[in-house]
């Protein structure tokens, strides 16, 4: 059933607690949440803090819709690459434990830029290929994000999933990243028609330019067609959190997210 939601990383000035608070004043009944949010990766407690952020946002009417892994696979040494696996499928163990099972998940950020960018891709195929290997048995879905420079593309995304070949790997669509990147609108208006179909979650998100030109705006104040997402949305069936993240200038007091709500109430609540 779908639900609308917000982020929760970038609240400036809020913790956790007061960001759950104001966003079921404003109205959200679901957030994304950071895996920082719910583990501590130097001290496992095996899901105990995963429960107790649960069952505060549950007190405010919110539920977990996604939690992001904060994974990155474009590494130049190898006990790094594996080691990140093995970091992933103890992720995929502990956000179950918020109530999801959707693991909003990066591709890579080349950190230290150590990793030539012909190499991006098989080291990406590769780790989904093996983290494909025990999503069945955790139980838990896999949304790749247009994130960053690694992943900002819907033709290639479609291509990493039908060649991992797993049906617990989709996106989060986020819905301004593709512009950001630098494809032109009519591009955007095909990553949507070819992702939408395998969308497990969404960055409900508008904004004009790209790169150091980008401008973020409330839902309905930028340049992207959002009729046109929750168009190819809507005809794939999708039934998941319609996720608000504003990256304009009105931050204090939540005011832009105020707007975000109100745009996807009248669109889609």
């Amino acid at each position: 059933m779908s639900t609308i939601g917000v982020i929760h990383y970038n609240w400036p000035g809020y913790d956790l607690e007061e960001f759950a608070q104001r966003a079921s004043e404003i109205g959200y009944k679901s957030c994304e949440l950071q895996i920082g949010d719910i583990w501590d990766e130097a001290n496992d407690d095996g899901g105990r803090q995963a429960e107790a952020v649960r069952d505060m946002l549950a007190g405010y009417g919110i539920a977990v819709s996604a939690v992001a892994a904060g994974n990155d696979f474009i590494q130049a040494d190898r006990s790094d690459f594996d080691a990140q696996i093995a970091r992933y499928r103890r992720v995929c163990e502990i956000i179950p434990h918020t109530g999801t099972d959707i693991i909003r998940s990066d591709g890579g950020w080349n950190r230290g830029g150590l990793v030539a960018e012909d190499l991006w891709d098989g080291l990406m195929l590769e780790a989904f290929q093996r983290c494909a290997e025990f999503l069945e048995t955790l139980n838990v879905r896999i949304a790749l994000d247009n994130h960053g420079v690694s992943t900002n593309d819907g033709d290639w995304q479609l291509s990493l999933i039908e060649r991992v070949g797993s049906t617990r790997l989709g996106v989060n669509l986020d819905t301004m990243n593709y512009r950001w990147f630098g494809h032109d609108l009519a591009k955007i208006d095909h990553f949507y028609e070819i992702i939408a179909p395998h969308t497990f979650h969404t960055h409900m998100k508008d904004g004009t330019g790209s790169r150091s030109d980008y401008k973020g705006a409330a839902l309905g104040d930028g340049e992207i067609h959002l009729d046109k997402v929750l168009a190819c949305l809507s005809q794939a069936g999708y039934d998941g959190a319609f996720t608000a993240e504003y990256e304009g200038p009105e931050t204090a007091d939540g005011i832009g997210y105020e707007k975000c709500h109100r745009w996807l109430a009248a669109h889609v609540g």
